[in-house]
């Protein structure tokens, strides 16, 4: 059998689970309205959770960024593409986070994957016996940087404390490393952190958080979860992405300065690829600003208030609607092949809000990941609500 036959049956064995995924072409920019495939549709499924990615302000910075260092930066940060820009962010982002660390220091990367990857395999080469016990429903990017670490890894079931206390306590190594999400992005509910960061005092394990989906959206000033649980620990790295709610690209790493220092010396995935273009890090500073002043939170307030929304007219008889106090708001519809028809309802109806299915959630529980963004209006809001409620009249039995 050749390679192409092998391949072609392989994708028809895809299809015929519903599991296929399928490329749509965006042909305007970020936004809650935006054209895909020549149609105009209201969009429901982007993580621009306040609305930044097209803010005229932001746009502006990244073109006098552009101006100012170039379109890329030409090396890896350990060669010659460590910018001012670079710096000048990464001081920032220290600064902000004085509060919760003991002489932080901050470390930008090209995408969130790669932070994850960095931080990762980095702990992995600090100690020979090194145990890490990561979320059952951790991102991707955690449960490949553990693979790629070669990491002896205990899974801990979804937020469950007593379970991680048992696992910690029968594990006897150098040292330990609890790896978690603070906000699930398939759920949209909260780790608990505060309980989280008390048991790892008593094993004197590292604490790992990707706050992903909380930074920018959660705490008084968008600082993420630290601020939203005034949460402060000795051994806590904090991962927090900058291409969703803060609207341009690229994450970045807080922790000890030793901490970061070693991650520097030690990640893979930022020593051997080229440094993301300065403009980009230019840019962000006013995404900060933003961010952290009086708009941020009047966007903050817009969201929580579409949040409540949904809830008021999304009334489901059969399907799952979970608890979600965060921009992300499941809905649990089961089948692979139903999720995606509901899917297809609801594109018709000019409203894209993609179904997700394994494996990208467990089996049996595929759903439509409604994202929220403060930049939505409530009369757009109300008519997604409706739209699912007569989907699921029409499809579920």
């Amino acid at each position: 059998m050749d390679l192409s036959t092998r391949i072609a049956q392989r994708l028809a064995a895809l299809d015929q689970q519903g599991l296929r995924r399928r490329l749509r072409q965006v042909e305007a920019a970020c936004g809650p309205k935006v054209r895909v495939n020549e149609r105009d549709v209201l969009a429901f499924c982007s993580n621009d959770y306040l609305g930044l990615a097209s803010h005229p302000e932001i746009i502006a910075a990244l073109q006098e960024g552009a101006q100012r260092y170039g379109a890329g930066s030409g090396a890896s940060h350990l060669i010659s593409g460590h910018s001012q820009a670079h710096a000048l962010l990464e001081a920032r982002l220290a600064q902000l986070y004085s509060p919760y660390f003991d002489s932080p220091r901050a470390l930008y990367l090209s995408t969130g994957y790669m932070a994850n990857l960095a931080v990762i395999t980095s702990l992995a080469r600090l100690e020979q016996e090194t145990v890490f016990f990561s979320e059952r429903l951790n991102h991707a990017s955690i449960i490949d940087g553990l693979k790629l670490a070669r990491a002896t890894t205990c899974i801990y079931e979804h937020a469950d404390v007593t379970h991680l206390g048992q696992l910690l306590s029968e594990t006897p190594a150098a040292m330990r490393v609890v790896v978690t999400d603070s906000v699930f992005s398939m759920d949209g509910n909260l780790a608990p952190l505060r309980e989280l960061a008390e048991l790892c005092g008593q094993y004197d394990a590292i604490l790992v958080v990707d706050d992903a989906h909380g930074f920018g959206v959660l705490g008084e000033h968008g600082l993420g979860v630290l601020e939203a649980l005034s949460l402060q620990y000795a051994n806590l790295i904090y991962m927090g992405t900058l291409g969703k709610a803060a609207g341009v690209s690229g994450a970045f790493v807080v922790a000890h300065e030793q901490l970061v220092e070693w991650i520097v010396q030690q990640a893979r995935s930022y020593i051997y690829t080229t440094a993301a273009a300065p403009a980009l890090a230019h840019a962000l500073q006013t995404s900060l600003d933003l961010i952290t002043g009086a708009q941020g939170r009047q966007r903050r307030a817009a969201l929580a208030a579409h949040q409540a929304t949904l809830k008021q007219y999304l009334h489901l008889q059969k399907w799952q609607a979970p608890a979600s106090d965060t921009a992300i708001q499941p809905v649990i519809i089961g089948g692979n092949e139903l999720a995606s028809q509901v899917g297809s309802f609801l594109w018709n109806q000019g409203l894209w809000v993609p179904a997700i299915r394994p494996p990208t959630v467990p089996a049996d529980t595929a759903r439509l990941r409604i994202t929220l963004s403060a930049a939505h209006t409530r009369n757009e809001v109300t008519r997604l609500a409706r739209a699912v409620v007569q989907a699921e009249q029409e499809y579920a039995t």
